[in-house]
């Protein structure tokens, strides 16, 4: 049984998916890598940190993937694209018991931006009936273009409230050729707001979010908040 683990997703959330992870919770909890993403201003020379907090040793195997993210930000991976060049100082290797690991790369591409991920399979954990369990953890490597993200390339092109579902659907688009990253989303009335966590916005491409609105008063505007700058948009009230 392989188990994607992600950083940052709570161990509650995925035993309410995969009960048998229960059995295993604390061997998974215990292996994490360090940093979850990094960012380099096109050609990457980088490390990440693999942990091993359990008492046993761990056998390790790591591979590069190229990936798309849907407009619902839903990733789908594919072998790493020949466009990426990408030097690893190890394949695969062991982690003793209470031990951490580090990896070290360098990384290019013949156009930017790029990005991809390394995982780590992690592989040694105890059987629980009869089923060996693997655990991957991502480190995911974006390499920027020397030009940041503009203001004119962004565009919330749908901002709607339904009062009927309480819901506030936004489209945000990037018109534009480079990468970004969207510090967060916030929906606002006057004293009440509800916030979506940053993520990166790729070339081309467009993000939908679904907020849930719990408020008596309805939401008024959504902003779209970069590092630099913001892109504020009202919110159309729509009948279902």
């Amino acid at each position: 049984m392989l188990i994607r683990w992600h950083p940052g997703r709570t161990q509650q959330a995925l035993l309410l998916v995969l009960p048998l992870c229960l059995l295993w919770a604390p061997y998974i909890a215990a292996q994490t890598v360090r940093p979850v993403i990094a960012e380099y201003s096109q050609k990457a020379r980088g490390r990440f940190d693999l942990v091993n907090d359990t008492a046993l040793p761990l056998n390790v195997v790591l591979e590069p993937k190229s990936f798309s993210i849907s407009d619902d930000g839903s990733p789908s991976f594919r072998p790493l694209d020949k466009s990426i060049h990408l030097k690893l100082s190890q394949m695969s290797f062991r982690i003793p018991p209470q031990q951490t690991y580090y990896v070290f790369y360098e990384a290019m591409a013949d156009s930017y931006p790029a990005w991809f991920v390394i995982y780590a399979t992690l592989a040694g954990l105890p059987k629980q009936s009869g089923l060996n369990v693997q655990v991957e953890l991502p480190h995911t490597v974006y390499l920027l273009q020397k030009r940041s993200i503009q203001q004119r390339d962004i565009q919330v092109s749908t901002a709607q409230f339904s009062p009927d579902s309480r819901q506030v659907k936004v489209e945000i688009e990037n018109a534009g050729d480079c990468l970004g990253r969207v510090a967060q989303v916030e929906v606002r009335a006057d004293r009440e707001r509800v916030v979506q966590s940053g993520f990166p916005l790729l070339p081309r491409s467009r993000r939908k979010i679904i907020f849930d609105w719990k408020a008596g008063v309805a939401p008024q505007r959504v902003i779209v908040q970069f590092r630099n700058f913001k892109v504020e948009s009202p919110l159309q009230e729509r009948r279902n």
